[in-house]
């Protein structure tokens, strides 16, 4: 795809939402119709102006600096590109967003990994048994969810293979502080319409670790889509912790979903800047009521609130063991 300056007005801009992204190329739904785009150089660059009072100094630009995201662009994006002539086109501009999921990028250079935008939900995939359960990475999920102010439903899969009574307590543990949790078998369908109905109608991000029964689960929900959702995380370089291939696949039943490889790890955007306790819900409504107010950090402070909620059971003490994971104090 050739593109010249003079095709990067926006005013000729069309608009179109980003549905599939692989190898630097993205494709834009604009009105049912693909698209397959570049994107500008500009959206790699961020225009720096100077620090002063803005009354005080003409506007100029002091310096251009490399954004500090993997990509500009992410599925779901609503976005204005321009035609190049040829059936192709150029992303020029990415609108707000109203929400996105996004993580640390895997490196030593601090990179944001904006994964998908203006979604509906986030749905946390997990394994009943095979593979065991890792609580404090739903957990780490969860608190991405509420980062990125986004409504997370938790689904358990695999439930023929485990005791449902060996997750009650956890399930109800979650329901209690708000999640709505559904449990499911692809074997013997149970769970599997509820899971339909809290899809339908919107647009969802999974997530949850390679192995936990995705693409069954999916197939299971709409015969043949997991296959098809496999085809494009296959080309995604599992290990690389980045995500190069990504597709936005539409619901028979209605909404859509996107998928996202699986992932041993997920490290929170911006962990210095984050108030963890923030991203509990159950720790929220005790912030500032500890003895030294604001600047508790839970850990071993004496009259904590949150510690004193723990010792009597209205926190978790697993869960108060993942906030603590995430503070940097747990075992990693």
């Amino acid at each position: 795809m050739q593109h010249t300056n003079e095709i990067e007005d926006v005013s000729t801009a069309l608009h179109g939402i980003v549905y599939k992204k692989t190898q630097g190329h993205y494709t834009v739904e604009d009105q049912g119709r693909p698209v397959v785009c570049s994107i500008s150089n500009k959206l790699r660059k961020q225009l720096v102006y100077p620090t002063a009072a803005p009354w005080s100094l003409r506007p100029h630009v002091v310096r251009v600096d490399d954004i500090r995201t993997v990509d500009p662009v992410a599925i779901g994006d609503r976005v204005c590109y321009v035609n190049s002539g040829d059936g192709t086109g150029m992303i020029v501009e990415v609108l707000q967003r109203t929400n996105h999921l996004n993580r640390r990028a895997a490196g030593d250079k601090p990179l944001e990994q904006v994964i998908v935008a203006n979604v509906d939900q986030i749905v946390v995939v997990f394994a009943a048994a095979n593979p065991a359960p890792k609580w404090w990475l739903l957990d780490r999920y969860l608190a991405a969810a509420e980062s990125a102010d986004l409504p997370a439903l938790i689904c358990i899969t695999k439930l023929d293979l485990a005791d449902r009574a060996s997750i009650e307590g956890e399930v109800r543990a979650y329901e209690r502080i708000g999640y709505s949790v559904v449990v499911t078998s692809a074997v013997t369908g149970e769970g599997t319409e509820c899971l339909r109905e809290e899809l339908r109608g919107r647009v969802s991000v999974l997530a949850g670790s390679s192995g936990v029964g995705k693409t069954t689960l999916l197939n299971t929900l709409q015969p043949g889509l997991g296959l098809r959702v496999g085809e494009v995380n296959r080309a995604t370089g599992k290990g690389k912790h980045t995500t190069s291939s990504l597709e936005m696949f539409s619901l028979a039943f209605g909404g859509s979903i996107v998928d996202t490889p699986g992932m041993r790890e997920f490290a929170l955007w911006g962990d210095a800047d984050l108030d963890v306790a923030e991203l509990f819900r159950e720790m929220r409504p005790l912030l500032g009521r500890c003895r030294f107010g604001a600047g508790c950090a839970h850990v071993h402070e004496p009259g904590c609130a949150i510690k004193e909620a723990v010792a009597s059971g209205g926190i978790s003490t697993r869960r108060y063991e993942s906030y603590l994971r995430m503070k940097g104090q747990g075992e990693r």
